[in-house]
């Protein structure tokens, strides 16, 4: 399950799925407290496979190991949609046998045997004419076993822990490289929106006859519904697209002298240079659409 999480946390970044995989640790490859571990490594064009991630199982050894140190009870009950009838082995010592061949150590045998595992010193006991439990030999003779059916209404456990832990740096490496592209001789870094750490870029077409004002009120409208925006006015826009594609803005919204007249602005995407006309009336719930995925740039507004 996390494992696939992992997976698709990488394609949301812009990682294909291709360019991924997963490595099984071999049993001395893997920490002391891990049963069984995977790496997840990307392919790198400079650097080839490389472990962006680790996924470790490491069963109750956490919550067991507290429990150990603290004295508190850190099982959970989980309770059954209805009663289920349960065979369970019974271990019971023979206390007679026990005194004849243990005499004064024989409260200490009892309790070993008492804290053992049913299940485990039933198996061990089948499979061998003697089980050494600390520091004694108990052999069949000491103790009494018997299978029981009981009904539960739930079961007592200790959680496991599963362990993902991805390495920031080369994912960040990782998601630069996937993401750089060149087009017409141009850099464009196609981040995904939901990474890009600015959504829109604000271009006034020229700077004069009142168009800068107003880009400026549009800058400041989207800032305040908490919208990442970058305002630019030096160069042609041509140059300040440029600029904006080689920053990694997903949408560079430009107002111009149409836009004095009838409301209106041009929204322009990164990835395919395509261009749109839409009305600033209502523009902030189309960009929240936009940038949470729900729909497609073409929508936005009036192909140019």
């Amino acid at each position: 399950y996390f494992m696939v999480r992992a997976k698709r946390f990488m394609e949301h970044l812009g990682i294909p799925h291709n360019r991924q995989r997963f490595v099984e640790k071999l049993p001395w490859e893997r920490a002391h407290y891990s049963s069984q571990g995977f790496d997840q490594e990307i392919f790198l064009d400079r650097w080839g496979w490389v472990e962006v991630s680790g996924h470790n199982y490491r069963t109750d050894y956490d919550l067991k190991r507290h429990m150990e140190y603290s004295g508190v009870d850190m099982t959970v009950y989980k309770q059954f949609e209805k009663p289920a009838s349960v065979k369970k082995i019974q271990v019971e010592p023979v206390y007679e046998t026990i005194r004849r061949d243990f005499g004064e150590n024989s409260d200490a045998v009892v309790k070993l045997i008492m804290s053992t595992n049913p299940e485990v010193l039933t198996e061990s006991l089948a499979n061998s004419s003697v089980v050494r439990l600390g520091d004694y030999l108990i052999k069949p003779e000491h103790v009494k076993i018997s299978e029981l059916i009981v009904e539960e209404k739930g079961r007592r456990f200790i959680p496991h822990v599963i362990e993902p832990s991805f390495g920031l740096e080369r994912v960040f490496y990782a998601v630069l490289e996937y993401a750089y592209t060149e087009h017409e001789g141009r850099a464009i870094l196609k981040l995904p929106t939901a990474v890009a750490p600015i959504q829109i870029a604000v271009y006034p077409l020229v700077t004069k006859d009142g168009i800068p004002e107003k880009a400026l009120e549009v800058y400041r409208r989207l800032l305040k519904s908490d919208f990442d925006v970058y305002y630019d006015d030096s160069g042609s826009i041509g140059r300040r697209y440029v600029r904006s594609d080689e920053m990694g803005i997903p949408l560079a919204l430009t107002v111009d002298y149409q836009t004095l007249q009838d409301n209106t602005v041009t929204l322009r995407n990164r990835d395919s240079w395509r261009q749109v006309r839409t009305n600033l009336n209502g523009i902030e719930n189309k960009l929240r659409s936009f940038f949470a995925g729900e729909v497609p740039f073409e929508t936005l507004g009036e192909p140019v």
